[in-house]
């Protein structure tokens, strides 16, 4: 500690330089824990799946809706408990609802997009007990075929409360409406336990899937069926048996865990977890090479310095130390400011219009202490390859020759 101002007063020399080197060094651990951040969620939503529960979509894509016809033969499984429609309708906030301008009345505002499901209210809700939504609430709901019910979360989002209206307009073209968007009424508020279920939201809204059906026509079939099993060790075989049901159909079914469901659903991305990690490399590289810069730039300014040290009587061994220690210090400042910044950009994340919708949907979205560790540790990393040849360089020199070269 007794060299600590020694060390700060030849950071401040060039206060520029090591400024930016610094900021650099921030930039690097803010995308490092940023991206890893992402992945985390990613890996979270897979495996946090319920294992209860399967997840029946048509085995094309989860674009095709499957028959209504479905969900009776699927009752008839051995092994299956409850069967649920739920659809994704892809509704958002209509832009200007009440606006005077026509041309824009009713479009979509996907800065406002949220979850939003159509589902069978009684087997889907019992069949996933960890919403819980007052009885009285319930029962409103079920007596409103325009009824909603929201997540806690979404209702402090939006500043809604039980009896409020809203419209919502789907951007898939079956969903959408000659007469304009679906009108809703709050009539419950439901609470997440994330004890007994990680992944569950608080950020959707649930309605009838009656209500979806009968004002498009009775047009729509099912997006998916969700399935309770009775027995959760018998999920491959039950998922087999509803899959081999529908062999050979026109349209045959994929059945798999919620876990599996989420991944699948990620995988449509493409290989983000590819694309994210090469950029967080790329960068980790190109801010150790400036690093490293910096601290030769620094070594070489300061050799009549380090000449003088020695012939102080200061050891080769304590030069390589203040160099290192130096490299370490713009390492942990570094490190400390990019986790700032990527703790207030992750919260704000969760708030911004657009993306928000995307991000809350992960469970536990957030910077944990894995991730913000290795950030600090490739911090520190970093400054200590930046300055370990620069400090070899000054452990390995003669007093003679670094005064020779002034």
């Amino acid at each position: 500690m007794r060299f600590l101002p020694y060390i700060l007063k030849h950071l401040r020399r060039n206060w520029v330089r090591t400024g930016s080197t610094i900021l650099g060094m921030a930039v690097c651990i803010f995308l490092f824990c940023t991206l890893r951040t992402v992945l985390k969620a990613m890996d979270d939503a897979r495996e946090l799946g319920n294992v209860t529960r399967l997840v029946t979509r048509h085995s094309v894509s989860l674009v095709y809706n499957l028959p209504l016809s479905y969900e009776g033969q699927i009752a008839q499984v051995p092994g299956v408990k409850r069967v649920a429609i739920s659809s994704w309708f892809g509704g958002s906030l209509p832009a200007k609802k009440e606006s005077q301008d026509k041309s824009k009345e009713g479009q979509p505002d996907f800065s406002n997009f949220f979850t939003n499901l159509a589902v069978e209210d009684e087997p889907y809700f019992a069949m996933h007990p960890e919403f819980s939504v007052p009885p009285g609430e319930m029962q409103a709901f079920r007596e409103d075929l325009r009824g909603c019910i929201i997540g806690r979360g979404l209702a402090r989002q939006y500043g809604w409360k039980v009896g409020d209206n809203f419209f919502l307009e789907s951007f898939i073209p079956p969903y959408r409406r000659r007469e304009g968007p679906f009108e809703f009424v709050v009539r419950g508020i439901f609470d997440a336990d994330k004890v007994r279920e990680p992944a569950a939201d608080d950020r959707v809204m649930y309605f009838h899937y009656k209500y979806l059906y009968e004002s498009t026509g009775r047009r729509v079939g099912a997006g998916l069926y969700v399935v309770e099993l009775e027995d959760p060790k018998q999920a491959a075989t039950v998922a087999r048996a509803i899959d081999a049901r529908f062999e050979n159909s026109e349209a045959e079914t994929k059945s798999e865990t919620e876990a599996a469901f989420r991944a699948d659903f990620i995988a449509m991305i493409g290989n983000l977890a590819l694309l994210l990690n090469s950029i967080g490399l790329a960068v980790i590289f190109t801010i150790l090479l400036v690093t490293a810069n910096t601290m030769s730039m620094a070594v070489r300014e300061r050799r009549t310095e380090i000449a003088v040290l020695k012939t102080l009587g200061f050891s080769s061994r304590q030069v390589m130390g203040l160099i290192l220690a130096e490299a370490l210090t713009i390492g942990v400042l570094g490190g400390g400011l990019g986790l700032a910044l990527s703790v207030a950009i992750i919260r704000g994340m969760t708030k911004v219009p657009g993306v928000s919708g995307f991000i809350n949907g992960f469970p536990n979205f957030g910077l944990h202490w894995g991730v913000s560790s290795q950030g600090l540790g490739i911090a520190l990393f970093l400054g200590l390859a930046a300055g370990f040849m620069p400090a070899l360089v000054a452990y390995r020199s003669r007093i003679t020759e670094m005064l020779r070269q002034v």
